[in-house]
């Protein structure tokens, strides 16, 4: 997942101030060696149409150097591409290890073999929530706001996380990952068409949202009718 603004059609405080997950950013107001780090992060990320992303996770059964090793690998890759979290899968790796951070001030976390033993299913949310391995395309998505997740640390010492907001959602975002689900199963219908025709032709998606709609076509009405007052006066 990636760290943007969020348009939510149900608004929450703890989801208001982060933003959605994994949509790729602009990059704007970086420097030259941080856009490069982004771009090599970025460039090692599954993009849609590999098979992998469809598929699957096994169970980590060794919890050794080497695991902790891809824990790290992949907590950078999350941080270079300006992401708030990464599965392995995204990898290509089909074991179940999952890194977050959601949060400029929270500690990046490596989660190994997640499940969520309880959600809100009756206090959800919907938001706008991007993929890393979905260039360019954003979905709203509805999922509950708070979760209760299983899983253990890169020892094998047991975890439990209570999430709520942000880190819910992106906890939830990056198991789907694990079982080989994407964004787009869980989008609407007519977005998850406009998403696939935009993946299928190299472009962008995103939502329409009414009011923009409005504000675009208010805005051309101004514009037609500052030009026609010029013209009548000439």
């Amino acid at each position: 997942m990636t760290d943007q603004t969020a348009d939510q059609t149900e608004t929450t405080p703890e989801l208001e101030a982060e933003g959605p997950l994994e949509a790729t950013t602009a990059g704007e107001g970086l420097d030259d060696e941080a856009l490069e780090r982004r771009a090599e992060a970025l460039a090692q990320i599954v993009k849609f149409g590999d098979p992998v992303l469809r598929s699957k996770a096994s169970p980590v059964t060794e919890f050794d150097e080497a695991l902790a090793a891809d824990a790290e690998r992949m907590i950078a890759i999350m941080r270079d591409g300006m992401g708030v979290g990464l599965a392995a899968t995204q990898l290509g790796i089909l074991r179940r290890i999952l890194v977050f951070q959601a949060g400029a001030d929270a500690p990046p976390t490596a989660l190994v073999n997640p499940e969520l033993e309880w959600s809100s299913e009756r206090d959800a949310a919907t938001a706008e929530e991007g993929c890393l391995s979905l260039p360019r395309v954003v979905l709203d998505i509805e999922r509950p706001l708070y979760v209760l997740a299983r899983g253990s640390d890169v020892t094998g010492a047991p975890v439990t996380i209570e999430a709520s907001g942000l880190e819910a959602r992106v906890l939830q975002h990056e198991i789907d990952h694990l079982n080989g689900v994407l964004i787009l199963q869980r989008a609407p219908k007519d977005q998850r068409r406009g998403a696939m025709r935009a993946l299928r032709e190299g472009g962008t998606y995103a939502p329409p949202r009414p009011e923009e709609e409005q504000e675009r076509e208010a805005g051309e009405e101004g514009t037609a009718g500052s030009n026609g007052a010029g013209s009548s006066g000439g």
